[in-house]
């Protein structure tokens, strides 16, 4: 065999098993996801019988020290920005060890080749599963988040907007259900622009359409609403997506759909909606422990419920009535910002 092409071979054999072995971890620990988990595992186990025999000589033609690539390195590879970079990376490095192992192996052994070759592909298409669950921490810092409804305003909805800001809401969502779309519309772009003025987060509830036209930081959609996949196709990768979630199972299905936050709940009665069960702090108690997202509590929330949110690990509150309907918005928002922020420190 040709000794160049089994030093090819034997880094890349390297490189795979290596980065496999990240993306595994993260489908293992990160996202607890054991069908994610198990078809990377199985992958790593055909990759191992399609070189077997190869990997052998291979590694008889080993020289490290005198390696010149080894001592090529550039910035980039000597850090990692955060968790998403270290999975994105090595994603892309066991792709392009699949591919070269797979050329060269056409050299010695067409057969083992084209099995290198299925394996890169289904490859393709975890690493697409996994991409969606990648997401930028845009949204890991809001802790109230207020949900506005004309119709439970104390005073106009942009006043009663503004006030939640400046109490201390770092995300308004624009919640209108029976609004005709133009006027969504322009209530949606004055919401983005108050936002944007105070560097709050805006998100639309259920319309990506209007969330998009708008310039929204993201959209919110329900269980019933258009399908998380299909919203998350719609608006792309960088734009922000909630979705509610009432129990575990969903709450997973909406992680692994691209989920950049969970709206969870309801944790207790809400005059605001009548719903016919109460998923309860159980519930959040199971979200903030096994989901790896961003939670928000939600339905019924107050100053007097909220430390009991708060115990359960779940960071964030997304109250209606409870700022909107106060008296005194920006200070019913001031306090249930200040009962947050103490429970995190």
């Amino acid at each position: 065999m040709n000794g160049s092409v089994l030093r090819i071979l034997d880094a890349n054999f390297n490189r795979a098993r290596e980065a496999l072995r990240v993306v595994e971890d993260y489908a293992r620990f990160v996202l607890n996801d054991d069908g994610i988990c198990g078809a990377l595992k199985q992958l790593r186990h055909d990759l191992t019988a399609a070189t077997a025999g190869v990997v052998g000589e291979a590694i008889l033609h080993r020289d490290t020290p005198g390696d010149v690539g080894t001592a090529t390195k550039t910035a980039e590879e000597q850090s990692r920005e955060d968790l998403n970079h270290v999975v994105t990376a090595a994603g892309k490095r066991l792709g392009e060890a699949l591919r070269t192992i797979e050329e060269y192996l056409k050299t010695l052994d067409s057969t083992r080749a084209a099995q290198v070759e299925s394996i890169r592909y289904r490859f393709y298409e975890l690493e697409r599963q996994i991409a969606v669950t990648l997401r930028k921490p845009a949204f890991a810092s809001v802790r109230l988040y207020v949900l506005i409804t004309e119709s439970l305003c104390s005073r106009p909805w942009l006043d009663v907007a503004e006030s939640a800001i400046r109490g201390g809401a770092d995300c308004l969502q624009l919640r209108e259900k029976d609004l005709p779309s133009g006027e969504l519309l322009s209530r949606a772009r004055q919401l983005v622009s108050l936002c944007t003025r105070h560097h709050a987060l805006s998100i639309i509830n259920d319309r990506p359409d209007i969330a998009l036209l708008s310039g929204a930081d993201g959209v919110h959609v329900g269980q019933d609403d258009l399908p998380a996949p299909e919203v998350r196709k719609l608006i792309g990768a960088q734009e922000i997506l909630g979705v509610s979630a009432h129990n575990l199972d969903q709450a997973k299905r909406a992680h692994l759909a691209g989920a950049d936050y969970l709206g969870v709940g309801p944790f207790f009665r809400s005059s605001t909606k009548t719903r016919d069960f109460i998923a309860g702090p159980d519930y959040g108690r199971q979200v903030a422990q096994q989901i790896p997202l961003p939670a928000v509590a939600i339905a019924g929330i107050t100053e007097q419920n909220v430390d009991e949110v708060t115990a359960t690990g779940v960071q964030a509150i997304a109250v209606t009535a409870a700022v909107c309907s106060a008296a005194d918005p920006q200070e019913a928002a001031r306090r249930l910002k200040e009962k947050l922020m103490n429970a995190a420190r």
